[in-house]
């Protein structure tokens, strides 16, 4: 019954690929026969292996487990725990089995994620690591603050740090300080942990900008509980800004992306002197294929477009700013090499068939490329859009660069 639920529950997963087994002697000879497994959700209790034999088994095999269970006691939860268990789930309806498919899809989520541990004590990292490493999350230590920072600065991608407050060289408190100069609550979770148990430790910690605290030693189901609140919490805060960069037709990045970005970029070329391109892109036909095919084929065909030209511009800054009107931000190269490359693109745009409608047609873009930085990234779109300008005058479907 309880592997016929399972079935039905995964069944609508996209992303999980199941094999299962009915007994403790099949799901052994499944492990022996594949090696590519990502994680085993078991039950305790198997007619061939009533005493939970099939932990072991998964553990054996590195595997993170997750243990299905009829019930628990303080003394069975504690075992598997110290086992090193991704989670256990008590047999109490449908949503624990959804509630499985969650862990699992928690679980590769995590894969992407760097968490870093900082702690003067090895053996107080080692237990962080171990159990972060249980979620498969990857791990960095450092003894320090200040070895914590130069950690996030050779790995500026990591998005959680659990640090200890009495510590050499730098402490927790401003350790978390010196960080929150640079990185807001929804770029980095910090978490601070100590063994002192009056509250004022912990209200300092999140006054200094702390996400949240936890007192040593800690439960191990707590610190999963804490951490993956505040990652699903980091996670909301990215798409949701996500959602506000992105142009709700297409899916491509929109004019606040492209102004937010693209002014860094600029403040980095100027200090620097390192080459910086910006094109201005039109489709070019745009009120004939509204006039001749309807807003909706138009709408298509934009969307095609915008996708194809993301693609081909996915190492620059790329968005759309107006109806038909596109913007890359391109660093590194100049004017020649540029119009060069927006050239190639266009070139191969002009090879694609396009769905416009109920008729597959050609597309084109005309273009202007500009390197002359001027004072603001806006006179370097003055200058682009000039050079559309002269594009245009040619008869279009064309790439233009500075004089």
């Amino acid at each position: 019954m309880v592997l016929k639920i399972i079935k039905h529950v995964l069944s609508v997963s996209e992303t999980l690929e199941p094999l299962y087994a009915n007994s403790y002697a099949a799901a052994k000879q499944l492990v022996a026969q594949h090696d590519d497994f990502f994680a085993a959700v078991v039950d305790l209790n198997l007619p061939d292996a009533p005493d939970g034999e099939v932990v072991d088994l998964m553990l054996g095999k590195h595997l993170p487990t997750i243990v299905l269970t009829g019930n628990i006691n303080e003394q069975r939860r504690e075992l598997l725990l110290e086992k090193g268990i991704v989670d256990y789930v008590v047999k109490e309806g449908k949503f624990s089995y959804v509630y499985v498919t969650k862990i699992l899809n928690r679980l590769i989520k995590n894969q992407l994620i760097k968490v870093l541990v900082v702690d003067d004590s090895a053996a107080a990292r080692k237990f962080a690591k171990n159990l972060l490493q249980a979620h498969l999350f990857k791990v960095y230590e450092a003894a320090d603050g200040v070895a914590a920072i130069k950690t996030i600065l050779a790995q500026p991608d990591i998005r959680v740090l659990l640090t200890d407050y009495h510590m050499p060289n730098m402490d927790g408190f401003e350790l978390v300080r010196n960080l929150r100069v640079k990185y807001e609550k929804s770029e980095l979770i910090v978490i601070g942990v100590s063994s002192e148990g009056n509250g004022a430790l912990s209200a300092r910690f999140i006054k200094n900008g702390a996400s949240d605290f936890l007192k040593k030693p800690y439960n191990h189901e707590e610190f999963y509980c804490r951490l993956t609140h505040n990652v699903e919490m980091l996670e909301l805060l990215e798409t949701v800004r996500d959602l506000a960069y992105r142009d709700e037709l297409t899916g491509v990045h929109n004019r606040k992306y492209f102004f937010e970005r693209g002014a860094e970029l600029y403040r980095q070329s100027t200090i620097t002197d390192g080459p910086l391109a910006v094109a201005t892109l039109n489709l070019d036909g745009m009120d004939e294929i509204s006039t001749y095919h309807g807003l909706e084929a138009s709408d298509q065909a934009l969307v095609c477009f915008a996708q194809l030209l993301a693609a081909a511009f996915k190492r620059f800054v790329f968005a759309r700013v107006g109806v038909n009107e596109f913007l890359v931000l391109m660093s590194g190269l100049d004017n020649e090499r540029a119009v060069a490359f927006v050239d190639k693109v266009r070139q191969m745009v002009l090879q694609e068939v396009f769905d416009v409608g109920t008729e597959r047609t050609r597309l084109s873009f005309s273009a202007g490329v500009s390197n002359t930085k001027g004072d603001s990234l806006d006179e370097m779109l003055a200058c682009a859009k000039s050079c559309l300008m002269r594009a245009y005058d040619a008869g279009g479907d064309l790439v233009m660069g500075d004089d």
